[in-house]
């Protein structure tokens, strides 16, 4: 089976006071690369989830350029009528982000 082309890899995390993911340190594809790190807010990211990009929870490899080593796919769910950020394959009420590194 072949691996399933990402989109975008989250590095790190800022949490809000109120529990809510507030913005993410990443890399999107652009075309056969990785950009250098760009921040996202939540409303950017869950808009890119929403239009069907790819991401996963990794970190880069140093001294690899686009090399990543990806630990879980990040995924959008619904709670409440509610979107909500996961990681894995668990669900949650609020954004459950474990395995990402908070900064």
């Amino acid at each position: 089976m072949a691996k399933a082309k990402l989109d975008g890899v989250v590095e790190a995390i800022r949490y809000k006071p109120d529990g809510e993911m507030a913005w993410a340190r990443a890399y999107e594809r652009r075309g056969a690369i990785y950009s250098d790190h760009v921040l996202l807010t939540r409303e950017q990211l869950v808009q890119r989830l929403k239009s069907g990009k790819n991401f996963s929870v990794g970190s880069r490899v140093p001294q690899k350029g686009g090399t990543f080593e990806i630990s879980m796919p990040l995924r959008l769910v619904q709670a409440n009528g509610k979107d909500v950020l996961v990681t894995g394959e668990g669900t949650a009420e609020r954004d459950s982000l474990k395995g990402i590194p908070a900064v």
